[in-house]
């Protein structure tokens, strides 16, 4: 399986959409896109999940690192995700408290709306 990536800005926030399988043989490219967009300037980065029909403790690796990688600028990173498979890996892990999770794109530009 591989894995898609494509980006698209909704509301001053990044949007990475992913699809596929994110396991070792994959995550490197979603490492390097996050590593691209930090650098690139982006702060505010959402990643869309919906379309993601696995992932392994690899996958979960990337994106606490990319999390890291975007506090370090004062950024945020947040998660779409409404698969119970997916979110289950985020409870059992105790990431639910580390990520925003969020049921749709909107929804997380809202909730990092009303931080501020």
């Amino acid at each position: 399986m591989e894995l898609s990536l494509s980006t698209r800005t909704v509301a001053g926030h990044r949007v990475l959409e992913v699809g596929g399988e994110i396991d070792v043989y994959t995550a490197p490219q979603l490492r390097e896109r996050l590593i691209s967009l930090v650098e690139g300037g982006d702060r505010h980065v959402i990643v869309d999940l919906a379309r993601v029909e696995f992932l392994d403790s690899t996958g979960l690796g990337v994106l606490v690192g990319g999390l890291k990688r975007v506090r370090a600028h004062d950024g945020s990173l947040d998660l779409v995700c409404t698969q119970e498979r997916i979110l289950k890996i985020f409870r059992i892990t105790g990431l639910t408290k580390v990520f925003g999770i969020h049921d749709s794109v909107d929804e997380a530009i809202a909730a990092r709306k009303s931080e501020k």
